[in-house]
């Protein structure tokens, strides 16, 4: 449920709803607006007498959302979210956020040289795989902590703010520490345990959609996150499988427009694992940012032909020039 407050509502207006609604084992959140102040009410299992609060000073209207997911939902809250990771780096913000990075660390000299290069071509962020969720069990599965490390040293030294994917909760610990965004991969976005616990953290979130995901599925998902009172999501479109065979997955530019009308979180592509081809990375990611994405998490190698993990989806630094050139 959502109660709007009158343009000119007083700030003790707005807390003695506040108050009301606690007082009923409610939880209320504060949504300041441009124009005026909402309040969200959470908890409820069933519809709150209307007119009571509406006899509160103050009260414009009262919107019950409709929508299973409640906190992430354009209905809950109109005005764009927000995620800053870094001083001019920001997800909504309106200028796209490029992460470039090897899917996977190799070394330190491999990742302080990809990001040397992607930042001086305009990358925002760097990412890298420390721990990888791997299909096969004889593929490279990262270096995992090492990995971490080399992460947040080359973090400093390139100046440039980092992301990687989590795959358990042993290592919470570790990328509260190394890292300034952490990566739900896909294969997790339904694992409600390890989200939560993430979540905690207080660190931005990057959620990418699992592969057979509905749209509403990956909202919930999303919802955890924020239930844990984390407002920090970024979304991610990253391909769902269908039945099509001729690419590694299919990017869904309907859902990610349509997330932007149903959602107020900052929704991103991944061209490079929709393809799984070095070549479509460019159009896809073109597209996307056409189609409303806030930013772009592209793979960026300084050898694809010789990388550990993904090689034949990643660009070289030529390549990356040449889409940073185009965007």
């Amino acid at each position: 449920m959502l109660i709007v407050m009158k343009n000119d509502a007083t700030e003790a207006q707005i807390q003695n709803v506040v108050d009301a609604i606690e007082k009923l084992s409610l939880t209320a959140e504060k949504l300041p607006g441009a124009q005026r102040t909402a309040i969200g009410v959470t908890g409820n299992k069933e519809f709150v007498d209307q007119g009571r609060i509406m006899n509160y000073s103050g009260v414009k209207e009262i919107i019950h959302v409709t929508k299973k997911y409640k906190l992430v939902s354009r209905e809950y809250q109109q005005e764009d979210t927000l995620v800053e990771i870094a001083e001019g780096v920001v997800f909504g913000g309106g200028q796209p956020v490029v992460i470039a990075g090897p899917c996977a660390i190799e070394s330190y000299e491999q990742l302080l040289e990809i990001a040397k290069n992607i930042k001086e071509l305009g990358a925002d962020m760097l990412r890298g795989g420390a721990y990888k969720p791997r299909t096969s069990p004889y593929s490279f599965q990262g270096l995992e902590e090492e990995g971490l490390k080399i992460m947040k040293k080359v973090s400093e030294e390139a100046s440039i703010p980092v992301i990687s994917e989590i795959t358990s909760t042993d290592d919470l610990e570790l990328f509260s520490e190394y890292v300034d965004m952490i990566q739900i991969g896909s294969r997790n976005m339904q694992n409600f345990d390890l989200i939560q616990k993430v979540a905690a953290l207080g660190k931005p979130i990057l959620l990418k959609r699992g592969m057979s995901s509905t749209m509403e599925e990956f909202l919930l998902a999303a919802e955890y996150i924020l239930k844990q009172g984390n407002p920090n999501v970024v979304l991610c479109e990253r391909g769902i499988r269908t039945f099509e065979t001729s690419t590694r997955n299919i990017l869904d530019l309907n859902t990610l427009a349509l997330i932007k009308i149903e959602s107020h979180l900052p929704i991103i592509a991944d061209p490079s694992h929709s393809a799984g081809r070095y070549d479509l990375v460019i159009p896809l990611a073109k597209a996307s940012i056409a189609c409303g994405a806030d930013g772009l998490i592209v793979e960026v190698h300084n050898n694809p032909k010789e990388a550990l993990c993904d090689g034949a989806q990643s660009l070289n630094f030529d390549s990356f020039k040449s889409l940073m050139n185009q965007l």
